[in-house]
């Protein structure tokens, strides 16, 4: 045994290198008292060499721990989604006035940022249910915390607090729909699972009644992280009080380690078999599932959509704006074959681009105007040209207008639900759509249309800010005309998904 351990290990040197980069990080700031660049640098180089090892994974599937963390090209392709995003929060953490005004020690912000990304991680691989609640639980403290890290802001301080209660009240749900599971099948690994649960289906009566009973309580956990509704009512707080780094952090790769882990659970779980299926959930109990999360899907992104439409401040706008993303991806969740997998895939690594840009921009005007409000950008077109022209890019792309890198990741959601025949989820899609781009262009409007006396002062980017803002816009636009290689990556990362 001893021997198939040190076997697994690895496969398991990318979390390795994210639990060394957090002691370095730790030790690092115990040392060099009040230099958090040394400490950003330690983290940086971590990452980085995390990010190497993930790559000498790509063609790795293979399961380790006795079936508790699965190294394939699914948990691949989202460990790559949620490293990109934490090495360029890194970035964005250097260049943020928020953080380093004067006095705030940031040595422990970076080790907690460590911490945050190592439970993601964890989490795009876990194929055991108390592996997954670990994971959840890792990610969900180290960002409580995160999010109240500007404490001498009573914003920080309540989205932190609200944070934690809503965070609490699901794991509690989700760890007792677990216990339910594994008193029913005898195993808290999802492909024993899988085997044991027609004979579970076979007994009738108050076992189907109970399993039920616990998959709702389960998905609850799932849904919190994704911030799908109804359990996304901590997500506009939380956006908006926390610090802007951490907001853009949580809703990308936040929503990229509980999306990995609801696909898995789902597809390994309750589908009728491994490898390809054509999203027939036979194993699902009592209720017609995909109906039920077909309907999750329109209200997360109706519900998002519409509230976000009456917002001022753009953190909050965004948070409502990421909440309508999660109902969009939701969509391929409903179709559940490897094509919706596949859509939901791309749609992540142009997702990424779009929605960090967004959010890094809106940081960078808030340093240099000290304020959110959009009725403050009025104007902004002529007296920052780079960063308004950026910002609109973005928010055209996060409305899935061509030529942007939003309209491909929304045309194979749509292009997977008419596939299978969800003509009417695809249309609701595309009228979501509509109502985002009223919202969006709002912002655009108040930068190039209207104009206000007496803030005519221009607005210079540095060099680091233009740069970090081209990392993300030339992703954004070119892979609007070039995706093929994006979707075929997508692809791979789903063929062998589903086998242990």
């Amino acid at each position: 045994m001893a021997e198939l351990i040190l076997q697994d290990l690895t496969f398991f040197t990318p979390e390795i290198a994210l639990t060394v980069t957090l002691l370095l990080a730790i030790i690092t700031d115990l040392i060099a008292k009040r230099s958090a660049q040394v400490v950003a640098a330690v983290t940086m180089a971590g990452f980085l060499v995390t990010g190497a090892l993930v790559l000498g994974q790509s063609d790795t599937n293979t399961s380790i721990f006795f079936n508790m963390v699965a190294v394939d090209p699914f948990a691949f392709f989202f460990k790559i989604v949620i490293l990109v995003s934490a090495i360029l929060i890194v970035v964005f953490s250097l260049g943020s006035a928020e953080l380093n005004s004067a006095g705030r020690k940031l040595g422990e912000y970076y080790a907690l940022l460590v911490a945050l990304t190592l439970g993601m991680v964890l989490m795009a691989g876990a194929s055991n249910l108390l592996m997954m609640y670990l994971a959840l639980e890792l990610s969900s403290l180290s960002s409580y915390v995160l999010a109240g890290y500007t404490r001498e802001a009573s914003d920080s301080s309540e989205a932190s607090l609200k944070y934690v209660i809503y965070g609490a009240f699901s794991s509690g749900l989700m760890l007792y729909g677990i216990s339910i599971i594994y008193g029913l099948t005898g195993s808290l690994d999802i492909y024993t699972i899988n085997q044991n649960l027609p004979s579970v289906l076979a007994a009738g009566g108050s076992a189907t009644f109970m399993l039920l009973i616990a998959g709702v309580l389960t998905l609850v956990g799932f849904g919190y992280k994704i911030s799908a509704v109804p359990f996304h009512f901590w997500t506009p707080d939380v956006y908006e009080g926390a610090p802007i780094t951490i907001t853009a952090f949580l809703s990308v790769a936040s929503k990229a380690g509980g999306f990995a882990m609801l696909l898995r659970f789902l597809k390994v779980t309750f589908i009728d078999g491994a490898g390809e299926t054509t999203g027939t959930w036979t194993l699902l109990p009592a209720v017609d599932w995909v109906a039920l999360i077909a309907v999750l899907s329109v209200l997360t992104m109706t519900i998002g959509n519409l509230i976000a439409i009456w917002q001022n401040n753009l953190k909050r706008l965004l948070a409502y704006s990421s909440i309508a993303h999660a109902g969009y991806m939701l969509m391929g969740v409903v179709v559940l074959s490897n094509d919706g997998i596949s859509a939901i895939l791309v749609y992540f690594l142009v997702y990424l681009f779009m929605n960090l840009g967004a959010f890094y921009v809106v940081m960078v005007i808030a340093d240099r105007t000290g304020s959110e409000d959009i009725e403050d950008y009025k104007g902004l077109g002529s007296r920052t040209p780079f960063l308004s022209v950026a910002l609109a890019i973005f928010l055209v792309s996060l409305t899935g207008l061509p030529p942007t890198a939003g309209f491909i990741g929304k045309l194979y959601l749509f292009a997977a639900l008419l596939n299978h025949g969800w003509v009417w989820l695809a249309i609701v899609g595309a009228l979501n759509s509509v109502i985002a781009l009223y919202y969006y262009v709002r912002i655009i409007r108040n930068m190039f249309l209207r104009v206000e006396a007496g803030k005519g002062v221009p607005l210079t980017a540095g060099r680091l800010q233009v740069a970090t803002v081209l990392v993300m816009l030339i992703p954004t636009l070119l892979l609007g005309v070039y995706f093929t290689p994006l979707v075929e990556l997508a692809q791979a990362s789903v063929k062998m998904f589903g086998t242990p």
